[in-house]
């Protein structure tokens, strides 16, 4: 045995061994690669030149257990499996490797977080290494990321694989493989045979339950019949293990192939999932119709806005379940009443639908409490406007009475002192002539100030009586020249506002 094959021999991965084989994992060395040397430019590994050779350094990595993921995180899958070798087999046939997430997802089945626990695990084992590392940014398109298949270097070593880089300028991921060791043309003989084959996963269109469901019946013995993860239905040739799993699966007869009037299964399903579901939704179930109504409730109700909607989904669901809407639940919640303050909004809801499914138990009695619910809505709104209008009438001048009591007692004083003399001479005016409207007296500045200011006076409260049995007295033109052109466009001003329906004024006498 040569220098080189030597180490191999030692390295050179058994196959799995069993559980109380403790000296094999002692030999064997660990493979992990961290992420700082998950790219191409800090790789130790070569890259793989096509599908084929990378699925055979996927296989060895596979059987030989060095990788271990729980060794390096608490989470995700406990160990390289036939998972992670179907999903590197969709990596294998792509070029360039640049899958997303969304593809593999729909290839494989499986979910988004697997995986990205799948593709994480196939570059700690450096079977992959970041070219492009993909983006995910809000508001924008997901760019996926770009991926080089690389074969480890443990691989090498084990297997007594020798690379020469033909460039020396060339970086060290280029090596290409001149020759293998005696020791290891065996194990990769059995590793081509395994990438040579596909993994098939049976993809039936049933739910979860289903599925599970056809296991139990299946492992009892019963009508259900598990299929093998070998087993490749096809409609024209049969299966590829010469079992079929549909069991009563028939080809139509010649007659009814010539004549046209036969049409496929595949055709009546697709019509019967078109026909099923309404505006592109599939019929919600009873979960779905939980959540409906915990969101509809968050949005309409006050005191239930900034709950969880699962938590109040969990609380309303027997109204849920018994086929409530969010209109029935409201005006359930009307004829119960609700508190003024709300500490906690879904104890309060639950509270109040203990027995709401029991009082309310037929469509009738929902309906009379929706009609309560929309009267005493309507009542509420005609009174709320009235109020508005209310308010709008009693403040809608620019002036406001003062809050003290006292302002209030000295202006009814002040305002009724003017009254008194400004209507006393008046009176004198009125006593010293039958004018037409056109005689004119003499008054000194004193009075003249007089009749003004209490003229002023009366027009701040809305009292236009002195302007107007002076203009009626005396004549506009007198008027106009006791207390000017102002004082009696603001009295017609306000005589015209108080004949508003409007608009109110109180004054005193």
């Amino acid at each position: 045995m040569n220098a080189v094959a030597a180490p191999a021999a030692v390295m050179l991965p058994a196959p799995r061994r069993a559980v109380d084989d403790t000296e094999a994992v002692a030999v064997l060395p660990a493979l992990f690669v961290p992420e700082a040397s998950q790219w191409l430019s800090t790789s130790s590994g070569r890259i793989a030149g096509e599908g084929y050779s990378w699925m055979q350094a996927v296989h060895w990595v596979a059987e030989s257990g060095l990788y271990k993921p729980r060794q390096h995180r608490s989470h995700g899958p406990r160990s390289f499996g036939p998972t992670t070798v179907r999903v590197a087999q969709e990596l294998a046939e792509l070029f360039p490797c640049r899958p997303g997430i969304e593809y593999l997802v729909r290839r494989t089945g499986l979910s988004e977080r697997s995986v990205e626990y799948h593709l994480g695990m196939l570059r700690e084992a450096g079977l992959l290494a970041y070219i492009v590392r993909g983006t995910r940014v809000r508001g924008e398109r997901a760019l996926a990321s770009e991926f080089a298949r690389m074969v480890p270097l443990e691989f090498d070593v084990a297997l007594g694989i020798r690379t020469v880089l033909r460039d020396e300028a060339a970086p060290a991921y280029t090596r290409a493989v001149t020759g293998i060791a005696e020791t290891g043309r065996e194990l990769m003989a059995r590793l081509g045979k395994k990438a040579s084959r596909k993994l098939r996963w049976p993809r039936l269109k049933m739910s979860p339950k289903a599925l599970l469901a056809d296991a139990r019946a299946g492992a009892d013995g019963g009508a259900g019949t598990a299929v093998s993860a070998g087993s490749r239905c096809t409609p024209m040739g049969g299966s590829a293990d010469g079992s079929s799993s549909a069991g009563t699966t028939s080809l139509p007869p010649e007659t009814r192939l010539a004549s046209g009037a036969y049409k496929s299964s595949n055709s009546e399903k697709s019509k019967g999932k078109a026909g099923g579901r309404k505006s592109g939704r599939w019929p919600s179930n009873d979960v779905g119709r939980r959540y409906q109504l915990g969101r509809e409730l968050t949005q309409q109700v006050e005191w239930l806005r900034g709950c969880s909607v699962p938590r109040i989904s969990w609380v309303a669901r027997a109204v849920a379940d018994a086929g409530w809407s969010a209109t029935e639940v409201l005006a359930w919640l009307h004829l119960r009443g609700t508190a003024q303050t709300v500490y906690r909004g879904s104890g309060l809801l639950a509270v109040l639908l203990s027995t709401a499914e029991t009082v309310l138990d037929t469509p009738a009695k929902r309906a009379d409490a929706i009609a309560q619910w929309r009267g005493a809505q309507e009542a509420q709104r005609r009174r709320r406007i009235e109020k508005v209008r209310a308010d709008r009438e009693r403040y809608d001048g620019d002036w406001q009475l003062p809050q003290s009591r006292a302002v209030h007692s000295e202006m009814d004083s002040a305002i009724a002192q003017l009254k008194s003399t400004s209507r006393a001479v008046l009176q004198r005016l009125l006593d010293d002539g039958e004018g037409s409207g056109s005689t004119s007296y003499e008054l000194d500045v004193q009075e003249l100030a007089g009749i003004r200011a209490a003229a002023q006076a009366g027009l701040e409260t809305g009292d236009t009586t002195l302007i107007n049995d002076t203009v009626h007295g005396c004549g506009l033109g007198e008027a106009v020249r006791v207390y000017g052109k102002d004082l009696i466009r603001r009295a017609h001003q306000l005589d015209r506002v108080r004949r508003s329906s409007l608009s109110t004024y109180a004054y005193g006498a």
